[in-house]
């Protein structure tokens, strides 16, 4: 049974001393997802290209220009999501992430929300992200939220990109 409390958006790394791991776990869960839904599954982090293992390995430092948003439940990372720098006026949303027990409780939106609201304070007028085609769901979700699908900056086959104005 999953756990009922209630989960708080944060943005890492933060305080609370027992997610010091913050987003690794779920980055791992994250790729290794993406990897098998590609048709690339490998069985362990191990397996991954570097640039991902770089990402979970040292999350502090490979997103040291950008914002990493957790969604905890108690001291435990459950959702996570990155916030690029913003560049030209526009911010990048990436690595969004929840745990599969935390599903299906608005983890998701709240911090797609919480990115929106970052992003706005530091003078973005736009988010955009890319998501692989089959992820019907997250794609649902982002134009529920104001997300429109626009021109490729991605040369990746099989990749939709979105953006929206905030």
């Amino acid at each position: 049974m999953a756990d009922q409390r209630e989960v708080a958006i944060v943005r890492w790394p933060g305080r609370a001393p027992s997610s010091q791991d913050g987003p690794a776990d779920l980055l791992a869960a994250y790729h290794l997802q993406t990897q098998a839904e590609k048709g690339e599954a490998v069985a362990d982090v191990e397996g991954l290209p570097d640039r991902y293992r770089v990402e979970i390995a040292d999350p502090r430092a490979a997103f040291v220009n950008d914002v990493v948003l957790l969604a905890l439940s108690g001291d435990t990372p459950v959702g996570c999501l990155v916030v690029t720098a913003s560049v030209d006026g526009r911010c990048e949303v990436k690595r969004l992430w929840t745990d599969p027990a935390f599903r299906g409780r608005g983890i998701a939106s709240s911090l797609v929300s919480a990115a929106l609201v970052h992003a706005e304070a530091r003078g973005a007028g736009v988010v955009r992200l890319s998501v692989w085609k089959w992820r019907a769901g997250a794609i649902d979700l982002y134009e529920r939220l104001g997300f429109t699908v626009t021109e490729s900056w991605d040369e990746r086959d099989q990749l939709v990109c979105m953006e929206r104005a905030v």
